[in-house]
């Protein structure tokens, strides 16, 4: 097995855009221009749909923060859910897939986000307060 440094691996910016394997739908795979577009976009489901219909209110034990975009976190679990609500509420989800969705990916996204400990903690009804990164040592 070969080990690679990280300045030995080809950055993607480095290779042509034909040369490049097909990109994952996930937003974190995503870079500049297509991450804002596909970020408008997770914004306008969550403060359209998913608040409005399933958000409860924020307290200390189920804490949200209205500036979501700005918990990387946050946003890469909001998008996954996003993206599983287009695949099993769409028309060809089948009778089952929002039933599906609401069981296998909201309830625990939610919880997972909602948690006193998960990436909101900190964070008050209109304040943000950004998550201290723990620290970790090169390898």
């Amino acid at each position: 097995m070969t080990v690679t440094t990280p300045q030995e691996q080809t950055r993607a910016d480095d290779v042509p855009p034909d040369d490049r394997p097909p990109t994952s739908p996930f937003i974190l795979y995503l870079r500049d221009d297509e991450y804002v577009e596909e970020l408008e976009l997770l914004s306008n489901w969550v403060r359209l749909l998913l608040v409005p219909i399933y958000a409860r209110e924020a307290s200390s034990t189920a804490p949200w923060c209205g500036q979501w975009w700005r918990h990387p976190e946050a946003v890469a679990q909001l998008h996954g859910l996003w993206l599983a609500w287009q695949e099993l509420t769409g028309p060809e989800a089948g009778l089952c897939g929002p039933a599906n969705w609401h069981r296998d990916y909201l309830e625990p996204v939610l919880t997972s986000l909602r948690n006193p400990a998960g990436p909101f903690a900190g964070c008050k009804a209109g304040a943000h307060r950004a998550k201290e990164i723990p620290h970790t040592d090169p390898y």
